[in-house]
């Protein structure tokens, strides 16, 4: 298969906004193709993630009015994917695959949403429906209290005391927070402390209100390509070295909920396609849907022994200049999560990451790094491994 590599990236800032879909996304790609110096008729092709563009603004078939919007010409296909959260990854999965393939040279992907025009009630409802509607949503079943169950059930597994694992959550927020003041895009730019995490709302027990990310709009593009045509079309192109996706069931099937074994499965696929192993990687943006979220995906990716991720935070070697710093963007905490943008918003980061672009958040001296991204509860999970040349 051919060698694929990004050669330009573009996002919209995240939080609240008055712009549509279209017009967020338009912004991302224009920024995207400026970067990667090409024209929108040169795009031959468009893969874009939308989870909920039929509630948020009667919007379905997106993908074709998004390649019009911003000039792409008739013969070039535009697709949209759903996966959920993890939809705009496995949309630039798919891209990546049909650029090494040969079947395209030169196509965009990427995503756009608009959740908070649906305000909390609707949000939340459309949001369970990305959780199994038979067995766990007419059950009561959400994902904090998936992950509520989650935490609990990995403090019992592991025995570590209920407040010990809440206070290393609460870091894990602390430090995400921490990152987003260092993101001009991010969602929220506020310091936090332990103490604001542990004083919180009751979510779902253990979860409180910041350990938990925020509904948020926004966009993110990317254009890849060929490397053979394209790589001295600009200075600073990032391979794409590997790609894997997998799929669990409905919560019920699985045994133990503290492992996403779907992500073990995928990280896996793209660690053996790029030919690196988790102690090669320099940076990571992951799924931080929730605090404890961040906690079992460190593991699950390989980054620390099952059972020592909240060790590993309450030692910082998740921080920006920790062992493997983890969500240098602020992460779906505080970057933002309009989740049909956030996979493509997450190797928006990388890119910027290993390029050197990233300022006072730069992780020093980043070659490899790894995307994460889960859809629904356990279900849907894709990963990205990337590389600078």
């Amino acid at each position: 298969m051919r060698e694929v590599i990004v050669l330009g990236a573009g996002m919209t800032q995240f939080g609240n906004s008055e712009l549509s879909q279209k017009e967020m996304f338009a912004q991302a790609a224009l920024e995207a193709m400026e970067d990667a110096q090409i024209e929108a008729r040169d795009l031959e092709a468009l893969f874009i993630g939308n989870v909920l563009g039929g509630f948020e603004e009667g919007q379905i078939n997106i993908a074709p009015f998004l390649a019009a919007e911003i000039g792409m010409p008739l013969n070039a296909p535009s697709t949209r994917f759903e996966g959920a959260c993890a939809s705009a990854t496995v949309a630039i999965r798919h891209g990546v695959l049909l650029v090494a393939s040969g079947v395209y040279d030169l196509v965009m992907v990427g995503g756009t949403e608009r959740t908070t025009i649906m305000g909390t009630p609707l949000a939340t409802r459309t949001f369970a429906m990305g959780s199994h509607s038979e067995y766990e949503r007419f059950a009561g079943i959400t994902f904090p209290g998936v992950f509520a169950m989650a935490a609990h059930l990995y403090a019992s597994k592991y025995g570590i005391p209920l407040d010990q694992l809440k206070r290393s959550m609460a870091q894990t927020a602390v430090k995400n927070h921490h990152n987003g003041t260092l993101n001009p895009l991010a969602h929220f730019r506020k310091e936090i402390t332990v103490e604001t995490v542990l004083e919180g709302p009751m979510i779902a027990d253990p979860l409180q209100l910041y350990d938990c990310c925020p509904f948020s709009d926004g966009a993110a593009a990317l254009v890849i390509g060929d490397a053979a045509k394209f790589k001295g079309h600009v200075s600073n192109p990032i391979q794409v070295a590997g790609v894997g996706q997998a799929s669990g069931g409905a919560i019920y099937a699985h045994k133990d909920i503290t492992r996403v074994r779907a992500r073990e499965a995928s990280s896996m696929q793209a660690y053996q396609q790029a030919g690196v192993e988790p102690g090669n990687v320099d940076v990571c943006e992951l799924h931080d849907c929730f605090t404890i979220a961040e906690i079992m995906a460190i593991e699950g990716l390989g980054f620390f022994e099952f059972g020592k991720g909240s060790a590993a935070v309450d030692h910082g070697e998740t921080a920006l200049d920790g062992r493997i710093p983890i969500n240098p963007s602020g992460g779906l905490k505080a970057k933002g999560h309009p989740i049909g943008a956030t996979g493509a918003a997450q190797t928006y980061e990388i890119v910027k990451q290993l390029r050197g672009e990233c300022g006072k958040r730069q992780v020093d001296g980043a070659k490899i790094g790894v995307v994460d991204t889960l859809g629904g509860d356990f279900s849907t999970v894709c990963n990205l491994v990337l590389r600078r040349n």
